[in-house]
């Protein structure tokens, strides 16, 4: 059961023994059509052979606040992109609960822009699918630019997305997201491409986010970041809750497991 809610913060997430499951389709095992093959799923009246099932989450519980910033650290593979999708919407429950106040908005590096369209276009998408109103995208475009800083050597702006480096489009996509004021904002890694300059203008942003009433959950493998951007730190390992607490408590135990 999450922790019982005893202060007088203001709850934004409670995960209450939250278990996230995938299945992963194996090596084939029968011959045939799709349409053979899920006529024997339905036949059993279960599973096709050969699905494998990863349980990714395994009975995290956890109460995170308004004006809270919260790093999610831990191995690779150890279910932190999965539990903020999970907070998302985007992936069901196996059991247990999410719960969540406002509109949670997910940022990853991988999150979705069309490639094929203008750096400018994009901001305006961006911003429409944010709920921004195209008066208000106008006011903030020029901040986006300035911020992601992808025009410091040309006009990239006005180029389509494909040609632009990994980075460029990591950083359009945070300042797209940080034009914003969030009930609920999770970053997924998006911090660790840029350079430092990038990354302290980020580091701020997320300040404001916070002091505006929001919550922010940062995945990232720089515990510089996390030390500079969040006061709690959730640390997750193969899908456990391995430690809830003060960032420098936990990053300081979870140094001693990395040896690093």
């Amino acid at each position: 059961m999450a922790e019982q809610i005893t202060d007088s913060r203001i709850p934004t997430v409670i995960a209450d023994d939250l278990h996230i499951v995938y299945r992963v389709n194996g090596a084939k095992t029968g011959k045939g059509s799709a349409t053979a093959a899920l006529s024997r799923i339905l036949k059993r009246g279960g599973e096709e052979r050969g699905v494998r099932k990863v349980h990714a989450v395994r009975g995290v519980s956890f109460v995170a606040y308004r004006g809270e910033a919260v790093g999610l650290i831990g191995s690779n593979g150890s279910g932190k992109s999965t539990l903020l999708r999970a907070i998302a919407g985007l992936l069901p429950a196996e059991e247990g609960k999410v719960y969540t106040d406002g509109q949670p908005s997910l940022l990853g590096v991988n999150a979705a822009l069309m490639n094929d369209l203008t750096g400018e276009r994009n901001i305006i998408l961006g911003g429409l699918a944010m709920g921004m109103s195209r008066e208000q995208i106008r006011e903030r475009y020029q901040e986006i630019v300035d911020f992601s800083g992808i025009n410091e050597k040309g006009d990239f702006i006005t180029l389509p997305m494909r040609t632009y480096s990994s980075g460029m489009a990591a950083r359009l996509r945070f300042s797209i997201a940080a034009a914003k004021d969030h009930d609920v904002l999770m970053i997924d890694e998006a911090l660790a491409t840029g350079d430092r300059s990038f990354q302290k203008r980020s580091e701020a942003r997320i300040r404001e986010l916070r002091k505006h009433a929001g919550t922010v959950f940062l995945v990232s493998h720089n515990n510089k970041s996390i030390r500079d951007t969040c006061d709690r730190v959730l640390w997750l390992e193969r899908g456990e809750l391995r430690m809830d607490g003060p960032t420098d408590e936990v990053l300081k135990e979870y140094e001693k497991f990395t040896g690093k």
